[in-house]
């Protein structure tokens, strides 16, 4: 899986790993260790990889909790690629459509007792990563998040 393809070579990518988890909050050390090793191999400062490792834990554990029904079992999965300036975390999953790029801003200014319940996590995940979009396809919720690295 780290063979480089010609055209990986070409658009400069150092770095392509998968990881594919079941919708058990239990499997989030995993998704930890995963993002811990990936920054290491890139060589990031720990405050990187620590941001990166929150942003990615809030993405995930809100697909885990809300993307299949209760009790229903679904799989998320998690491509990272990397070139010299930036990486790109692509989640996705088969269940409900939902997009949370669609989700209103969150007040920050006003306190925590007026603020409404929920959007927190991608709010954190907006202020970390650089961009966030979000698609629709074949059935599959696709979130891409990335950020520049160097």
């Amino acid at each position: 899986m780290n063979e480089k393809t010609d055209s990986e070579l070409k658009q400069g990518i150092i770095l392509k790993r998968q990881l594919t988890l079941p919708n058990d909050i239990k499997t989030i050390p995993q998704l930890s260790e995963f993002i811990e090793e990936i920054g290491e191999e890139l060589a990031m400062e720990m405050s990187t990889i620590m941001s990166l490792n929150l942003a990615l834990e809030e993405a995930v554990v809100n697909v885990m909790e809300y993307a299949y029904a209760p009790g229903t079992y679904g799989e998320v999965y998690l491509e990272v690629t990397a070139n010299e300036t930036s990486i790109e975390f692509i989640i996705s999953d088969s269940g409900i459509p939902f997009d949370p790029t669609k989700k209103e801003e969150v007040d920050t200014t006003l306190s925590a007792d007026e603020r409404p319940i929920g959007g927190l996590g991608i709010h954190l995940v907006r202020e970390i990563m650089d961009s966030v979009s979000y698609k629709y396809i074949d059935n599959k919720n696709i979130l891409t998040l990335s950020k520049k690295i160097k």
